[in-house]
């Protein structure tokens, strides 16, 4: 009987240890999943950066994902599944830096971009701020709760615009390996380009980040905001979202009056 017993405690205690083993397993996974959605994963609607966070599509497929990780995701909402343009002829200076200045309602905003870096990004935007595809758009997007951003580039205002063709995604290692929560940080002053959470999506939407931001190293970083512009966008972000939600129109309308591109 007591070896019967001693047994029956063994197997209940082993039983015991595997369950522990399972429920620990399994919290880990929530906290990764939990922090990756809290930093924005789950991309889908820019930003939805997210886009802008942001980036482009143009037509009508997936425009109404709304669960709550994709609403804190910089990617713009994608509107169609392929892009029917090609990309812009190559016409910058790749071994040159160039400005993207914003003249907004809230404030001239600039920022430098690296063409060795991201030279297919860097020759897009040069040649849509020379159509004047940025002049009289607004930032139709900040987020305050789980990443810090506001996000521009779409024509349409409503995160679902964008040139008509996708740029290949560039740079994605620069800021460093993901740790164990599938994030890095994009530091405040980062310009990065939204995407529609799958590679090579980025289009004309991109976000500005005004506070340390961490988010999957699966977004363009190519710009970086000078002081006064980053202070800019700080006191958007401050002012918060229409509504005191933590994602949605920003307080504080920020309509680009003009959009350039020079080289430095």
């Amino acid at each position: 009987m007591s070896s019967s017993e001693q047994r029956r405690r063994q197997l209940a205690r082993e039983k015991f240890e595997r369950q522990q083993k399972r429920r620990e397993e399994a919290r880990r996974r929530t906290r990764r999943i939990t922090a990756i959605v809290a930093a924005s994963v789950a991309v889908v609607a820019v930003v939805g950066v997210s886009a802008f966070v942001v980036a482009g599509k143009d037509d009508g497929k997936d425009d109404k994902k709304t669960d709550a990780a994709a609403s804190r995701s910089p990617e713009p909402t994608p509107s169609e599944s392929e892009s029917k343009a090609p990309l812009p002829p190559m016409e910058i200076d790749k071994k040159a830096t160039y400005t993207m200045s914003l003249g907004t309602s809230q404030g001239d905003i600039a920022f430098a971009m690296d063409a060795a870096k991201t030279p297919q990004t860097v020759n897009s935007f040069k040649a849509l701020a020379d159509k004047g595809y940025f002049d009289g758009t607004k930032c139709h997007r900040l987020t305050t709760q789980g990443i810090f951003v506001l996000q521009c580039g779409d024509p349409k205002g409503d995160g679902t615009g964008g040139p008509g063709y996708n740029i290949p995604d560039e740079n994605l290692t620069a800021l460093g390996k993901a740790g164990d929560d599938g994030t890095v940080t994009f530091p405040a002053g980062t310009v990065a380009m939204a995407n529609t959470g799958q590679p090579g999506t980025g289009g004309s939407q991109f976000f500005l980040v005004y506070k340390d931001t961490k988010l999957p190293p699966t977004y363009t970083p190519f710009g970086k905001l000078d002081k006064a512009s980053l202070k800019a966008v700080e006191k958007v972000g401050a002012a918060g979202v229409e509504g005191g939600a933590g994602d949605g129109a920003p307080k504080k309308a920020v309509e680009i009056e003009k959009g350039t591109v020079e080289k430095v």
